[in-house]
């Protein structure tokens, strides 16, 4: 398999705390690749530093081939990666349009722009409903689908997804699932970040387990959904 981004033994600190400690971790162009481990094990900081919002101190970050370790996140989002954020980030005082507008800064093509806002809407018909809305008035799920949908305006070929499924209802996290699948499936390969690890290995291909800053296994993701330790870890049982 063609490898997509492929990370060699990265360390991150913030200030004197070491929160990343070595980590290699390869996601092949057209997977979903899941990271699952408890609060404060890093799986955040590894988004954030694939994405170039942390600088790794040591170790290479390859996408597509290119080392993007450090590279400004503007740039990583012009070389085909964007992210979803963790608690979505979504401008509350602009509308749904704007804040899909937004996503689409680096993009001079503005036909293809409208043409892949039609595909937002598609995908996430509520948005459409509300297109006028100012983004702080939506309910909880209709932000995340809004953060997804602006992360997809910049069309990555890699969409990084941190804790997609925060604070939402049961319902709502399939739904949320399902179309994380669809994206995937459609051509944009996946590496999600989520604390529901049932969920995130239902729909992997691959997954690591992060501890402390460590991957302390890896493999196919039902192989680890079905391990004792995993299951006796993550998953209640």
């Amino acid at each position: 398999m063609e490898k997509m981004l492929d990370i060699k033994d990265i360390n991150v600190y913030y200030g004197a705390i070491h929160a990343i400690k070595g980590i290699n971790l390869t996601v092949n162009k057209g997977e979903i690749v899941t990271l699952i481990g408890a609060n404060g094990a890093g799986k955040s900081t590894t988004l954030r530093t694939i994405s170039g919002l942390l600088k790794p101190k040591t170790g290479s970050i390859e996408f597509l081939g290119k080392n993007i370790a450090a590279m400004p996140a503007h740039q990583i989002v012009k070389e085909g990666i964007s992210q979803v954020p963790e608690g979505r980030r979504i401008f509350a005082e602009m509308t749904v349009v704007e804040n899909l507008e937004l996503g689409a800064f680096i993009r001079t093509d503005r036909e293809a722009v409208e043409e892949d806002m039609q595909m937002v809407f598609r995908r996430f018909p509520r948005l459409e409903e509300r297109r006028e809305q100012l983004a702080g008035t939506l309910s909880g799920g209709e932000q995340q689908m809004l953060a997804m949908g602006r992360a997809l305006m910049s069309r990555p070929k890699l969409l990084l997804l941190d804790e997609p499924s925060m604070g939402l209802a049961p319902l709502l996290i399939k739904e949320i699932f399902s179309i994380i699948e669809d994206i995937n499936k459609t051509g944009t390969t996946v590496l999600l970040v989520e604390q529901n690890a049932n969920m995130a290995l239902s729909i992997a291909n691959r997954a690591y387990v992060l501890e402390t800053g460590r991957i302390t296994l890896s493999g196919d993701a039902q192989k680890l959904a079905a391990s004792e330790e995993v299951r006796k870890a993550y998953l209640g049982g």
